[in-house]
């Protein structure tokens, strides 16, 4: 049997029972991998609610630029608060994905040092060639999220300075200056969630790997 076809719970207790003999600690790595696995889980369903909010807050400002003028005050909350949200979950993702990377660190070093006890070959062969496995997948999300964080801050940038500049100039003249501004982050928007995409492939890939299991 080959242990890169086990799901990753049964794999850690595997090894990690088996480095407590040789005065590891269960529980510590048992816990290292669960904050992984999990921190996985949560950047993905962060990322995903984060993409929705993009677009409920895209549509917040299209409808306070289209809004009568009787209804702009309420538009303008509407939007205010979408701004809000958006900066909410953009920073707890952004958060999210500092964990995991953290996690993930620790959980690959600790398994190379308590794979290196290991006296019998064979053991110590499987337990190398899944770490590497998962690692080299897992190498691939940096990459993958490199330059997201800024791009989503320059975008909410645009967002909070329109909600700015409408906060000074509530009116149907105001409206019409600044269309052309919020017109454009329309264009930001769909480069934003397109830089998000790679993450998701690169996360997809990992939790494949982590969960696959021989059929």
């Amino acid at each position: 049997m080959k242990l890169r076809h086990l799901p990753l719970a049964l794999i850690t207790t595997f090894l990690i029972g088996t480095a407590t003999f040789m005065g590891g600690c269960a529980t510590t790595g048992m816990d290292r991998s669960v904050k992984t696995s999990n921190s996985i889980r949560d950047v993905d369903a962060e990322i995903r609610k984060l993409l929705v909010q993009i677009d409920t807050t895209s549509m917040s400002l299209d409808a306070l630029m289209l809004a009568p003028v009787g209804d702009l005050k309420k538009s303008f909350n509407t939007y205010t608060n979408n701004v809000a949200k958006l900066e909410s979950e953009g920073k707890l993702q952004m958060k999210r994905m500092d964990e995991m990377k953290s996690y993930n660190r620790e959980y690959f070093a600790e398994w190379e040092k308590q794979g290196s006890k290991y006296t019998n070959p064979e053991i110590r062969e499987l337990s190398d060639e899944r770490r590497n496995s998962l690692a080299a997948v897992s190498a691939r999300l940096p990459e993958a999220t490199s330059g997201v964080r800024g791009a989503f801050f320059d975008y909410l940038k645009d967002l909070k300075e329109i909600q700015i500049y409408l906060s000074n100039d509530l009116t149907a003249k105001g409206i019409e200056t600044i269309t052309p501004v919020a017109q454009k982050t329309t264009k930001n928007k769909e480069a934003l969630k397109e830089s998000y995409k790679p993450i998701l492939v690169a996360l997809d890939e990992i939790k494949a790997e982590l969960y696959k299991v021989k059929k």
